[in-house]
């Protein structure tokens, strides 16, 4: 399965971003092995340098471990996920209120807006 992938933002980004958000849709568990670094390069289409960048960006941020000879495994760490529910959140607000400023909308204007929408 070939993803699309958006023109601006890096693929490697787009696909850590896809794989916190399996996590925190709990399509991801706690512990759960990753597909090889070669298995998630012909599921998603892209290079294998690709996704071992991928690989070691999660790594860095801690939401996984790799295990020498076994593979890599999403943390265990509940407080980890959560530090992470919280930060793409933030991430998504700020880049909405990013969004709506650009576009000359007032942060009052489209609070009015998703308050009518609910």
């Amino acid at each position: 399965m070939t993803l699309d992938f958006s023109r601006d933002k890096p693929i490697y980004s787009q696909l850590v971003d896809r794989i916190c958000g399996d996590i925190l849709k709990d399509k991801l568990l706690l512990g759960d092995r990753l597909p090889s670094v070669r298995e998630y390069a012909v599921e998603t289409g892209v290079n294998v340098n690709t996704v071992q960048r991928v690989y070691k960006e999660l790594e860095a941020m801690n939401i996984t471990e790799t295990k020498r000879g076994q593979g890599t495994f999403i943390t265990t760490s509940e407080v980890r996920i959560t530090a992470l529910r919280e930060e793409m959140k933030n991430q998504l607000a700020q880049n909405f209120l990013t969004s709506i400023e650009a576009l000359g909308f007032s942060k009052e204007e489209m609070l009015d807006v998703l308050q009518n929408k609910s």
